[in-house]
């Protein structure tokens, strides 16, 4: 197919999209339906036209420019002249807080890039995002009569078990049809699927349902679906043990339910993907980042759900990098969650006396730097004066300017977090290329 002819199609996509909203809009009048009947409309429709890129753009490319331009779109519906009034109100009609119209695109460039032309890879995880996060939403919306509280609002029992049996339907079929997965591993990789996806959508919050949910489902099933039924089993019975084990917990360390739920989820997941090993790093996250917000709260409402929020993207980021590059990122990913560890312990020990707060600093990083190095040695090495600068770099800003990080916290210290990583990234591909 011609360049032009697929960045004419790319664009005709996007003018669809804003054909697709109007509709809705024009709907919505004329038969008055509600803010949230509105924009699940219109995330069946973007979900269901997503179903179709493998086969509509016979390179990749082309989607990749779609989604840039879809996210542009977005980013522009999301002003208060197309939010309240335009059709952009379709979306944003709604009283919560939501970023899922900015994921639900993102989602899509991601699990399309890591599905790497894996047909169940890419169309289970959508299919269930645009199907059974619809089926959930409209039940509980129109049946929903038991109700549990999350963060910023609430969900229904009634739309969480339509989320469940759409998607153990949804997951049968694409496993049977796309896949040659035994029947039995069908049934409880189509079991354990529903189970994961009912709990990420129904603890989800302000959308991020849209990109946890699919980008989570790939890679579980990329990692998983060739693994034995004894395998797949004590998978399901680990997950039920650690909810379990996390809402006894809980309470008694004044930690919410949900955020309780949400932790087990993403350490599940990196168990799930990974070895044991490269999931010290990432934990360690969890772990300082409780210290920083019980020795020096933040202002945000929900703390505990940003740190998960922020450190998902970072891995993301990092699986999709090593997808471009095609050269492993575990030890840059490694990098970004010792300093991420480094820099909420920086914040930690800002109350402190001034010799104390620069010995534990100093103390605690030489720590994390050596315990970097010591997991990355499987992994083709490290290099500790980046270790070093990546954790410097982490550390400076919060412990000089706390009053700085009393707002997103976790999003700007996994920023400071990927400066060396990334750069260190940028020059090893230079080297590899011949760039520099």
């Amino acid at each position: 197919m011609a360049i032009l002819l697929q960045i004419l199609i790319a664009i005709a996509s996007v003018a669809v999209l804003l054909c697709q909203m109007a509709l809705v809009k024009y709907l919505a009048k004329a038969y008055g339906l509600s803010p949230e009947v509105q924009r699940k409309l219109v995330h069946i429709g973007t979900g269901c036209y997503a179903l179709t890129l493998p086969w509509l753009f016979p390179q990749r490319w082309p989607v990749y420019v779609l989604i840039a331009l879809t996210l542009v779109v977005m980013a522009v519906l999301r002003l208060p002249r197309f939010a309240k009034g335009g059709i952009g109100e379709t979306l944003h009609g709604v009283e919560r807080r939501s970023y899922g119209d900015l994921l639900l695109a993102l989602a899509v460039g991601t699990v399309f890039l890591l599905s790497d032309g894996r047909m169940i890879l890419y169309v289970l995880p959508i299919a269930i995002l645009t199907l059974s996060d619809a089926a959930a939403a409209l039940t509980g919306t129109r049946y929903g009569t038991k109700f549990f509280q999350i963060e910023d609002g609430q969900k229904s029992l009634e739309g969480s078990v339509a989320f469940f049996m759409v998607t153990l339907i949804v997951a049968m079929v694409c496993l049977l049809l796309l896949s040659d997965v035994p029947r039995a591993n069908v049934i409880l990789l189509a079991v354990i699927v529903a189970g994961f996806g009912t709990l990420v959508e129904a603890d989800s919050w302000r959308g991020f349902d849209n990109f946890f949910l699919p980008a989570g489902l790939m890679v579980f099933l990329d990692a998983r679906m060739g693994s034995e039924p004894v395998a797949l089993i004590a998978i399901m019975l680990l997950f039920c043990a650690a909810i379990w084990l996390a809402l006894w917990v809980a309470p008694r360390i004044k930690l919410s339910r949900h955020a309780a739920r949400v932790y087990v989820i993403a350490t599940f997941l990196l168990l799930s993907v990974t070895t044991l090993p490269n999931t010290v790093l990432p934990l360690m996250v969890f772990i300082t980042h409780a210290c920083s917000c019980r020795i020096r709260p933040c202002k945000a409402v929900y703390p505990e759900l940003d740190c998960v929020a922020a450190l998902a993207l970072v891995s993301f980021a990092w699986l999709a990098s090593e997808k471009v590059t095609g050269t492993s990122s575990l030890v840059y990913y490694g990098l970004t969650t010792m300093a991420m560890s480094v820099g909420f312990i920086a914040l930690a020990v800002t109350g402190f006396g001034q010799i104390l707060r620069w010995g534990c600093l100093a103390i605690f990083s030489l720590a994390m730097i050596w315990l970097h190095h010591v997991l990355m040695l499987t992994n083709g090495g490290s290099t500790l004066w980046l270790a070093m600068a990546a954790a410097l770099i982490a550390a400076i800003p919060p412990i000089l300017v706390p009053e700085q990080f009393q707002i997103a916290r976790s999003a700007k210290i996994a920023v400071l977090a990927l400066i060396v990583p990334v750069l260190a990234c940028v020059a090893m591909m230079g080297v590899d290329k011949g760039w520099l």
